[in-house]
């Protein structure tokens, strides 16, 4: 068992940072220093991937679209939705009212029919920086983030600071990385800090790669519990062994 956003970091090769993970069913943001996650510096979000899908859903309800086109909106159709047609936005104020902003995007159901997302395309992901939209009480991502930095010692945040990871299906929105690092940096205003992200193009998949990473390090040999361990003392040897 591993730490997640450890895990994204090790995907960088890095045992210090700050990862900003938005997966399918939560968001999480962990601070990690040498390896060892701040407890202080961990914080979730209760709006991702699924929750975003089932937003789609809404809008697209309340759209122009004929009801007729939209009888074919399955989880499956509504994550393609997400991927081919979403993207975050810079100024979700500016562009809500300003209908030039509202770059239409055209998609086929799979039974055929074609719908189009305006304001749609935008409003999906916003959730992620305004938890408000769904009724959430939460900071958003990038505030998370910041409250997060926070926590950190004063002799490891300049490491931390330069190295802020995201991961996340949730994170490969286009927009994202570049929407994040705006409120970071808007958040940093007056400390003379420039903040950056990392957002590399595999992190749908960064904790992933960062645990086959570790897994193979001579050192995490010793991790393992084998199948002989387990039928000759049960599930409880992990207790002993680890």
């Amino acid at each position: 068992v591993a730490n997640t956003g450890f895990l994204s970091l090790c995907a960088h090769g890095r045992v210090t940072g700050l990862a900003v993970e938005a997966g399918a069913g939560v968001s999480h943001v962990t601070s990690v220093c040498l390896g060892q996650t701040l407890r202080k510096g961990t914080q979730r979000l209760g709006v991702a991937g699924e929750l975003l899908s089932s937003h789609l859903h809404r809008l697209l309800l309340e759209s122009p679209n004929p009801p007729s086109a939209l009888h074919a909106l399955t989880r499956k159709t509504l994550s393609q939705l997400k991927q081919q047609c979403c993207y975050v936005c810079l100024d979700y104020e500016r562009d809500l009212q300003d209908q030039g902003c509202h770059h239409p995007a055209r998609f086929q159901m799979p039974d055929g029919h074609w719908i189009t997302l305006g304001k749609e395309r935008f409003c999906c992901p916003e959730p992620l920086f305004q938890p408000k939209l769904l009724q959430h009480s939460c900071p958003g991502l990038h505030q998370l983030a910041w409250q997060s930095l926070q926590t950190v010692p004063d002799h490891a945040r300049r490491d931390v600071l330069g190295n802020i990871v995201l991961s996340g299906g949730s994170s490969l929105f286009p927009g994202f990385p570049e929407r994040m690092c705006l409120g970071l940096n808007l958040l940093s205003q007056g400390t003379g800090i420039q903040i950056d992200v990392l957002a590399s193009p595999e992190r749908g998949m960064a904790a992933w790669v960062g645990g086959s990473m570790a897994a193979s390090l001579t050192s995490f040999q010793r991790a393992w519990m084998t199948k002989g361990e387990y039928q000759e003392h049960g599930a409880e040897y992990v207790h002993t062994r680890f």
